[in-house]
């Protein structure tokens, strides 16, 4: 199955029954809050919630690299960008997280038919591009579903 596919289907169907309270095998996220955290990364590359660089110039290529690559996020990989206590829900529970991820990923298809060859900046790696974009996500998405004992 190809990486887009998985996101769009496969996805979402692996974690449509997760107990929302069910916590990881690392992490300080819950399983709706994984959810809705992978909707808010994907969000980041819509169109809709520009993200400036958060890397030190320096290191973007090295860290592009390793998002290129086929290496998995380690456990406990660090995200500056998410505070130690993890934020409250949004959702009322999973189902609604995954309507939103489900939103955001069509969100993104839709913003890369439109603006063709477009490149929108990833907080840690730098501009991507949409097939960039769709390799990341894979390479999150999976990080997450094996934290969650999903794949």
């Amino acid at each position: 199955m190809d990486k887009l596919n998985f996101l769009k289907s496969e996805f979402p169907k692996l974690v449509a029954n997760l107990n929302p309270e069910a916590k990881g095998e690392w992490g300080v996220l819950n399983a709706q809050q994984m959810v809705e955290h992978m909707a808010d990364a994907i969000s980041y590359a819509t169109g809709n919630n520009n993200q400036k660089l958060h890397s030190a110039a320096e290191l973007v290529d090295k860290f592009k690299s390793f998002a290129m690559s086929d290496k998995e996020f380690k456990p406990l990989t660090p995200n500056a960008l998410m505070p130690d206590v993890p934020s409250a829900v949004l959702k009322a529970g999973v189902k609604e997280a995954v309507a939103e991820y489900n939103y955001q990923v069509i969100a993104f298809i839709n913003y890369f038919e439109v603006n063709k060859g477009a490149k929108i900046t990833n907080p840690f790696f730098g501009d991507l591009n949409f097939e960039e974009w769709v390799h990341l996500f894979h390479k999150h998405a999976t990080h997450h579903l094996k934290q969650f004992k999903l794949l």
